[in-house]
């Protein structure tokens, strides 16, 4: 098979593809040097979309409406934008073998690729049911939430299935925007997870209460403190029927898990160092290997703002990661440096007509305020996290662009507060006026 040789090769072809290819362009990277290396048949494209917009039963969201850089008021990379630039964009290609001493990588179909410097940009894949040898689970119309392709089928099933009946297994991320998105296309929604409320990992009890009241309030059933322990199908091996361990049975004609995810980094095993699940990198992307970064989910980097390593799966941290990696990549050329990589975590999402933002760390004591009553018709709350003193973690549902940043300010500012009871009466006005 033939060889193909490049200064520079992204693996992986999702948000942080599209970001690190506009970055390499305003760095004036020369036609020829740079290619995108990607199993999708697409170019890189904004992800959280496909859990939103993409699904919706009026003016969805479509291709090429949101290829990278879209998600944050960027300029939209088609396919001839990459062509312009001289960058080869490689689709529908699955790297098999990395040696990434030999700066080699091999496709399922035995091309090969050599690369002088390689950015791994491989993501997250979804866990599965069947990694748990859950029974049945290999059903027709049990679906999961990556790619494209999962979304078409998954839109296919929805448009085959009107009005029937939708379970969602897992309480988190993708659980709460797929279970609004098959409510608004009028399917029965049931929602089961078996922890004690939704998005454990970031909600408090009390945060949590207002979504699932809300959920609640729109037709959506929730089934807490149990998982899914099998299914069963029908004639056409379509599933018709979830068992769940605590013995009820609910009817069922589109299933979507949604179990969390994990990064793709199996093709790096023994060649690089990890940590904390993903490939370690320093405070500029670079690994342990010379000449090979990671960027956005299967990167466990330096986060100065906590003074410890960490990983961080969101569309945020995979934009400015990639970005920050190019620019440490060029400047090394030029014998330059950058600044060091300070990232605030941040995580948002939008369902139904809610969209809530965080900013911080969820750690610490915890202060609610505003209105969290559900039935509201402008309900309109958040909470502080508060650790030694300091505000370290800020959320807030239905914020305005301004209130937004001024949350986002607190939780990089890390102001003392002099008392719980004095921020919660203050509540949002203590961020407005930092």
């Amino acid at each position: 098979m033939a060889e193909k040789t490049f200064k520079y090769v992204i693996l992986g072809g999702g948000v942080s593809a599209g970001y690190a290819a506009r970055e390499f362009s305003k760095q004036g990277v020369k036609p020829g040097e740079l290619a995108v290396i990607s199993k999708e048949a697409v170019a890189p494209y904004e992800r959280p979309a496909l859990s939103k917009a993409y699904l919706f039963p009026e003016s969805p969201a479509r291709l090429p409406g949101f290829h990278t850089c879209v998600g944050s008021g960027g300029e939209r990379l088609l396919p001839d934008w990459y062509k312009e630039k001289g960058i080869e964009l490689i689709l529908s290609t699955e790297i098999v073998k990395v040696d990434l001493a030999g700066k080699t990588l091999v496709s399922g179909t035995g091309e090969t690729f050599k690369f002088q410097i390689l950015i791994i940009a491989t993501g997250s894949t979804v866990v599965r049911l069947s990694d748990f040898g859950v029974k049945g689970a290999d059903a027709k119309n049990i679906f999961y939430l990556r790619e494209i392709d999962d979304a078409d089928k998954l839109n296919d099933a929805i448009k085959a299935k009107k009005n029937g009946k939708a379970v969602i297994v897992g309480g988190g991320y993708i659980g709460l925007e797929l279970g609004a998105a098959l409510r608004i296309n009028n399917l029965d929604v049931t929602m089961v997870y078996p922890e004690p409320w939704c998005m454990p990992r970031l909600f408090t009890s009390g945060i949590a209460a207002f979504y699932e009241g809300y959920y609640a309030n729109k037709g959506v059933k929730i089934i807490k403190g149990t998982v899914a322990s099998g299914f069963t199908s029908d004639s056409n091996g379509e599933v018709k029927e979830v068992h769940l361990k605590d013995g009820r049975v609910l009817e069922a004609d589109i299933v979507v898990v949604g179990v969390g995810g994990r990064p793709l980094t199996s093709l790096f095993k023994g060649q690089v160092e990890e940590e904390k699940g993903g490939i370690k990198t320093d405070t500029f992307f670079k690994t342990s290997v010379p000449d090979v970064y990671a960027v956005g989910d299967v990167a466990t980097f330096p986060l100065k703002l906590y003074n410890e390593l960490r990983r961080v799966e969101h569309v945020d941290h995979a934009r400015k990661s990639a970005e920050q990696a190019v620019k440490a990549i060029k400047a090394s050329e030029e014998g330059k440096t950058v600044e060091v990589y300070d990232y605030l975590p941040y995580f948002y999402s939008r369902s139904f007509d809610l969209s809530w933002q965080f900013y911080g760390d969820n750690v610490g004591e915890t202060v609610l305020f505003g209105d969290n009553n559900p039935t509201s018709p402008k309900p309109k709350f958040g909470t502080y996290w508060i650790k030694d003193g300091k505000v370290i973690g800020a959320f807030l549902e239905a914020g305005t662009p301004e209130e937004n940043q001024a949350i986002a300010k607190v939780a990089k500012l890390q102001p003392p507060v002099e008392g719980l009871d004095q921020l919660a009466k203050e509540g949002l006005s203590f961020a407005s006026k930092i």
